[in-house]
């Protein structure tokens, strides 16, 4: 008799057995994992299976395992400290689009607490009753895209693993259109434009650094503006990544003399710390889906477009002279 059998349900279909596995058994090390599939301690509807084998709902595993790696699900979760409480741009049965305010990590990092955003969005889907851990193997509600913890704007959940799956591959495949909005110090001589530069990041600092020539570890960045309208010594734009890489745009426009408003990392210029900013003047204000090939369960967003009601430092731009 197995030790145990698990019954594949919607959120499972379409893993690899060893990703599901190791997702689902995390005091399974790998070696055992592999083994276990090699000497047909895992079956697939009864049958012999591979580490690649892909799982369906409906399919039946049955485990044959010691004990001692399989491990129960917690009575109490970690998401449940943290709020419940989202600004929601738009939701429905797959998604979550939520405007994310600065100040909020998007997950629990080295200095974890459990406030985050991921933490705020299973614990107002469980109270809702549509995630229940509980009954879940391998699947959480889970978000697609990520923006510094003091960076504002427009952040994706996903629901369910096949929103998940094809939020993933429209990311990948740039079938999403971000723009952001942001207030950089100074005037720029062209009201817009393209920038292209090569980006190098030190791990270590986490700083990107841009320059005019390629170097070893560089990657091509490219980033679109316009410049919407100027106050003072004070330039609000509308940017478009090309590229998305780490820091694109405070990085890019400082690189240029333009660093952004509150930004300390990239600020170079005292003054373009300041206004009354406390943090970047950056928000990822407007996304729009634009896909070009099947979207499978989200077709019906194709051609939409969201936009957060407030930008948190508009206001403060106004008052510029």
């Amino acid at each position: 008799m197995p030790r145990r059998e698990l019954v594949i349900g919607e959120n499972d279909g379409g893993q690899r057995l060893d990703k599901f596995l190791t997702k689902t058994f995390p005091n399974l090390p790998q070696a055992v994992l592999y083994k276990c599939v090699r000497q047909k301690d895992v079956r697939l509807n009864g049958a012999r299976c591979r580490p690649e084998s892909r799982l369906a709902a409906g399919d039946r595993l049955s485990l044959y395992w010691q004990e001692e790696f399989f491990q129960q699900k917690p009575q109490e979760y970690d998401f449940l400290k943290a709020p419940a409480k989202l600004n929601i741009v738009y939701e429905d049965e797959n998604i979550l689009l939520l405007d994310k305010k600065p100040g909020l990590i998007v997950h629990p990092d080295e200095n974890y607490h459990f406030d985050s955003l991921i933490a705020r969005v299973q614990h107002y889907l469980y109270d809702k009753g549509e995630y229940r851990p509980q009954e879940e193997n391998s699947f959480a509600p889970a978000l697609v895209n990520r923006i510094d913890r003091n960076t504002g704007g427009i952040v994706m959940a996903a629901k369910n693993a096949e929103a998940l799956r094809v939020l993933n591959q429209k990311v990948k495949d740039r079938e999403l259109q971000k723009l952001y909005l942001c207030v950089a110090r100074g005037r720029l001589d062209q009201k817009a434009g393209e920038l292209r530069g090569y980006l190098f990041k030190d791990e270590k600092k986490n700083r990107v650094y841009v320059r005019g020539t390629s170097c070893p570890g560089a990657k091509t960045i490219r980033t679109r503006y316009r410049v919407l309208e100027e106050r003072g010594d004070f330039s609000l734009l509308e940017v478009e990544l090309l590229t998305g890489r780490t820091h694109q745009i405070r990085a890019h426009l400082a690189s240029i003399g333009h660093p952004l408003a509150g930004d300390g990392k990239y600020g170079k210029n005292p003054r373009a710390k300041g206004a009354a900013f406390p943090y970047q003047a950056l928000c990822s204000y407007r996304l729009g889906f634009r896909f070009t090939s099947p979207a499978g369960v989200l077709e019906y967003l194709n051609g939409r477009d969201f936009q957060v009601r407030e930008v948190w430092f508009m206001e403060e731009f106004l008052k510029l002279g």
